[in-house]
């Protein structure tokens, strides 16, 4: 937004702004923030930086180092929700050293920025551009107890099915089970909401291609947004999921992007659609290929599909992420690729056609994913796949262009599976990533810290008695 201080200064005189909020992300990829007057905000903020404890946002700590948080001022935007005028910012953490400060290497931001140096680098391309599908649910209620004694959750929202016979306020539109799909109001009461969360969107320069209903009947909804740089769509992810959730809750709602808050409904993804250029060229067409894809396009996939069960670790980071992928609800559980197939991880999307859209989308990830973490992942693992020239057909991943969630259960074992738990795809990491470390991009520490957070949700989750247990066994 800004290109120095005295424009921001000039800008927050003229809208009478007050106060200036860093918004700061922590290992598991929520936004914190710190606020100060505006008259504090000078020179000596955009150098030194602000100093944070690092320890609390889940990092390994730094010896004898203090670590900063420096304000990027392209990334300011005014933040409709707060009560008194704020102008906020995104930026980047610092380690203070000598002679002069240096980036963090476990900070988020600062590995999408290592991975698209280390692009550069190569020389394969200096540009990847990612578009993601954001889809989440919006409830009228939730609430969820975990005690030692017993452990609960309940969610609602006026036009899910099971309110049929609710006897106070219904007016009889109810959107039916898996059948959300595109519906039209009135069953779709959440249109509304959708478009306004749209032009919030749009003033804070991420642009949407559209919204609609989702699949899943108790609210499932979907904002698919237009393709941006790397970098600049981690911090529009963030920036969106930031605008939903407070939309949701200025209207007396809540928002959530867990992938499966509502059994046999289906499931929350974040698809990424990615393609590379360089000098303004599009790296993935050729006329001539399979799917109008490049051989670079297809040693790309070779290796998304290659490390699939490794980046699972990244782009799928919670227990709740393999309840969604499972078989029966348009997730992919076999790792391969297609045109047009929505049963693939990598999908190809027949619609994109010419050089300029020709792309392909890997449909795994899901929203409780870091998404500096889980895109540069993406791009150090097609990296990989172009430098050995990984051939995802002679690799044996297909094109798989039938639909491969009606495959025979024998057939279906003959195909690499996806991981099917949270320890299994942190197992997976663990054997699989130096794909990830080369050219220091990820950090060792990183990856082992962030096995070691990981294991302990998955340990917590795994010893903890559920409800359906005491269904299934305490007559036994």
């Amino acid at each position: 937004m800004f290109d120095n201080l005295k424009q921001a200064k000039q800008f927050c005189e003229d809208n009478s702004i007050k106060m200036v909020d860093f918004m700061m992300i922590d290992l598991d990829g929520r936004w914190r923030h710190l606020t100060m007057p505006v008259d504090r905000f000078t020179e000596d903020t955009l150098v030194d930086g602000v100093g944070f404890d690092g320890s609390n946002y889940g990092f390994a700590p730094v010896e004898k180092s203090d670590m900063v948080f420096v304000p990027d001022l392209k990334s300011a935007y005014v933040d409709v929700f707060a009560e008194v005028p704020t102008l906020a910012m995104i930026g980047d953490v610092f380690v203070i050293d000598l002679p002069s400060n240096r980036r963090f290497d476990q900070d988020p931001r600062n590995v999408a920025v290592h991975a698209e140096e280390y692009m550069r680098k190569l020389g394969i391309a200096d540009e990847m551009r990612v578009g993601p599908e954001f889809e989440f649910h919006v409830f009228d209620h939730v609430d969820y107890d975990v005690q030692p004694n017993g452990s609960k959750y309940h969610l609602d929202t006026s036009q899910a099915v099971w309110n049929t016979g609710r006897e106070d306020q219904n007016l009889g539109y109810k959107m039916p089970l898996k059948g959300g799909y595109h519906m039209a109001p009135p069953l779709d009461t959440l249109s509304g909401f959708r478009s306004r969360v749209t032009m919030l969107m749009e003033k804070q320069g991420i642009l949407v291609k559209y919204h609609h209903h989702e699949v899943g009947g108790p609210g499932q909804l979907e904002i698919e947004v237009e393709m941006g740089p790397m970098l600049e769509m981690a911090d529009k992810t963030m920036m969106t999921k930031y605008l939903i959730k407070n939309s949701a809750i200025a209207e007396n709602k809540t928002a959530t992007f867990m992938p499966k808050p509502i059994y046999a409904e289906a499931g929350n993804g974040m698809h990424v659609h990615m393609h590379l250029f360089k000098d303004g060229k599009p790296l993935f067409y050729d006329e001539n290929g399979y799917s109008q894809l490049s051989d670079l396009a297809l040693h790309f996939i070779g290796g998304l599909l290659t490390h699939a069960r490794a980046l699972c670790a990244f782009t799928n980071p919670s227990t709740n992420s393999y309840k969604r992928l499972v078989p029966g609800f348009e997730a992919p559980v076999t790792i391969g690729y297609a045109t047009a197939n929505r049963s693939s991880v990598v999908r190809i999307p027949a619609y994109a056609k010419g050089p300029n859209n020709k792309r392909f989308e890997l449909r795994s990830p899901d929203g409780t994913c870091n998404p500096y973490y889980a895109y540069a992942a993406i791009l150090m693992a097609g990296l990989d796949g172009v430098q050995k020239q990984i051939d995802p057909s002679k690799a044996g991943y297909g094109p798989y262009d039938f639909n491969l969630f009606t495959l025979p259960p024998e057939e279906q074992k003959k195909i690499t599976q996806l991981p099917r738990s949270l320890d299994e795809a942190l197992d997976a990491l663990e054997a699989d990533h130096d794909f990830l470390t080369a050219g220091n991009v990820f950090p060792q520490r990183l990856i082992d810290i962030w096995v070691e957070k990981r294991r302990k949700d998955a340990a917590r989750y795994n010893q903890l008695p559920q409800p359906v247990e005491f269904e299934m066994y305490y007559d036994l």
